[in-house]
């Protein structure tokens, strides 16, 4: 364990120590295999994590396996590591990292891989993959990042697709057998796990490029490794696993309450967002069954609130159900409900009366674009009309702060579109006076949260360019121009950070180089403004011979080879070309519910989704 002296000389000493109610201790003589799930921020972060807790519990439900938590310490830690040669550890056992058969990486945004390499350099493991021997630990990576592995593919042994609940227990296995039977070598390893669905090996796949710097070819080099990983999905949520207790911070953590899991994917389809996509088929879990995970939790935990986890809780078919089960308890027992990710079309008196306990007089949506044609254009599929009726209802509850997220940058914008924004934003302002039997008290206040938008594989934009540097700093002064009333606030995306995002998400293997010099220069947590450092990416890009406009500022072909062809996500290309198409001509689709519009992922199966019945002649 680490030294009481050192602790005392950083910041939040609770981020190292461990030893919190729900942890999980266990004999090592029993053990064997120990895998390490790291992730690659602060342990608030971290700690705040729904996946990981459950990947935790799942693993920690065999007997022989012990996983175990590690993250990336603060500055003012690694200082001291590096100064002490203090090895990165496991919380729970405060065994060094380089001890461990496995380490799993989270990967939840491209901003984090200067982390991994950073938590690989203290935890004294070899950053190259090419370089570990059988000594050292397998290094897997997984989370939304792995959907296109390539920019960190050097750096990881393999990678696990897609839901890993039943995946990681079974390569965990994998590993306890071979090394039971007397055949584990590292190589060995690999190309047995290479045979598994649902399980990439970057170092059995050779990469050949154009002399323009395209992918020429992306081939397996054996017969028996896939040429295409296909996701692994857990097709039954109720039968999914779901942890009873939660390890429980001593310390204040980002989401610091009960997050309730209640279906994965989401219907709308909208032609910007990778989560919508990877994440498909949608699978709900029953209300009975949520019920019962809540109750548990609320028993183990006291936490007083619980936050009803999905990326659109309204379109949950039973959301009705659900809240009155809860209700039954929550309300006598002073638990709080949250619904976040609620869309304008379905927000309704009846859910704001169940969500009237929350302490906030602040209602979150998300039109992302300022007019009705870019939103079809982005398939978004909400209206003005849509926004007005859930203000009516924000309203009544006393509700009198407005947060609205909108993009900019997006495919076929406009400087009208851009206006639209302030138009938008001036109208719910317009709309708190002009509303019969207003309540007196507070004036309204609207802030508008304005993101650049990033082109992410595996959607419908996954070929375009991102906008400049240059063009994106005009449209944001453009709509800065736009808002003349006080009451409305502007806060926008820094677009040095939104290019390099795009850069890591488009990107192919040739990053490589970029992230091992961003190393040697002591490049880390990205994803905090006061540590971002854009010039200096500049020079490691300029430094390895990579130009990010290559990546970021160009329109990719539509039948190129893309970085992230090699992995199936279930939705199939044909699909993303139509809604790009239906972009161009600002052609709406229909949400799942409405009509299925053939998207593949039926392919995947699934109970109780939407795309499980789908005729579509693509999952033949």
């Amino acid at each position: 364990m680490i030294e009481e002296k050192i602790l005392k000389r950083v910041l939040k000493p609770g981020r190292y120590t461990g030893g919190e109610f729900g942890q999980i201790i266990k004999d090592k003589a029993k053990v064997k295999a120990r895998f390490a799930f790291c992730f690659p921020d602060t342990y608030e972060i971290g700690m705040s994590n729904l996946g990981i807790r459950i990947l935790y519990g799942a693993l920690n439900a065999h007997e022989d396996i012990w996983c175990e938590r590690a993250y990336a310490p603060w500055i003012d830690m690694e200082e001291e590591m590096r100064k002490g040669d203090i090895p990165l550890w496991a919380v729970e056992s405060g065994d060094p990292l380089k001890e461990f058969d496995i380490v799993g990486f989270t990967l939840q945004y491209e901003l984090c891989y200067t982390n991994v390499l950073n938590v690989l350099e203290l935890a004294k493991i070899p950053l190259l993959a090419s370089e570990r021997t059988d000594s050292d630990p397998i290094i897997i990576g997984g989370g939304p990042c792995s959907y296109n592995p390539e920019p960190v593919a050097d750096f990881f042994d393999l990678f696990s697709i897609g839901e890993g609940e039943e995946a990681l227990c079974e390569i965990t296995r994998l590993y306890i057998q071979m090394k039971e039977e007397g055949s584990y070598t590292r190589a060995a390893f690999l190309r047995e796990a290479a045979r598994m669905d649902g399980f990439y090996v970057p170092s059995l796949y050779e990469v050949r490029y154009n002399e323009d710097g395209t992918i020429a070819s992306h081939e397996p080099k054996y017969e028996d490794v896939p040429r295409r990983v296909v996701k692994r999905i857990m097709k039954d949520m109720d039968e999914s696993y779901f942890p009873e207790n939660f390890v429980m911070p001593y310390i204040e953590t980002v989401h610091d309450r009960i997050m309730l899991e209640v279906y994965r994917g989401c219907i709308r389809g909208c032609r910007f967002c990778q989560a919508g996509m990877v994440y498909r088929p949608i699978r709900e879990k029953t209300p009975d069954r949520l019920n019962e995970q809540a109750k548990c939790l609320f028993r183990n935990t006291g936490y007083d609130e619980i936050s009803l986890s999905s990326l659109s809780i309204s379109d949950y078919t039973q959301i009705g159900c659900l809240t009155d089960k809860l209700l039954e308890w929550t309300d006598d027992s002073m638990v709080s409900l949250s619904l976040p990710s609620m869309r304008l079309d379905s927000f309704t008196h009846e859910l704001m009366e169940k969500i009237s306990g929350v302490r906030s007089s602040t209602l979150t949506f998300a039109p992302e674009a300022g007019t009705q044609r870019l939103r079809d254009a982005i398939n978004k599929n909400v209206t003005e009309a849509d926004l007005l009726q859930a203000l009516d209802v924000a309203f009544d509850y006393g509700k009198n702060t407005v947060k609205l997220y909108f993009m900019l940058g997006l495919p076929t914008e406009t400087d009208e579109d851009i206006e639209g924004i302030a138009q938008l934003a001036k109208r719910v302002i317009d709309y708190y006076y002009e509303r019969p039997g207003k309540r007196k008290g507070k004036a309204p206040s609207v802030t508008i949260s304005v993101a650049c938008f990033i082109p992410k594989p595996d959607t419908a934009f996954q070929w375009e360019a991102q906008c400049t540097l240059e063009e994106l700093d005009r449209k944001q002064q453009l709509l800065k121009e736009k808002i003349t009333d006080r009451r409305i606030r502007y806060n926008y995306h820094d677009a040095n950070v939104s290019r390099l995002e795009a850069v890591f998400a488009r990107g192919d293997r040739k990053l490589s180089g970029a992230l091992l010099e961003a190393r040697r220069r002591g490049v880390r947590f990205d994803s905090w403004d006061e540590f971002f450092n854009y010039d200096i990416w500049m020079e490691i890009f300029d430094t390895v011979g990579i130009d990010p406009a290559f990546y970021a500022n160009r329109t990719f072909g539509e039948d190129e080879v893309l970085p992230w062809d090699v992995i199936d996500c279930g939705v199939d290309k044909a699909f993303f070309k139509r809604e790009r198409a239906q972009a161009y001509a600002s052609i709406p689709t229909p949400n799942c519910k409405e009509k299925c519009s053939g998207c593949g992922a039926n392919r995947l199966g699934g109970e109780r989704s939407w795309c499980r019945d789908c005729p579509s002649s693509l999952a033949k």
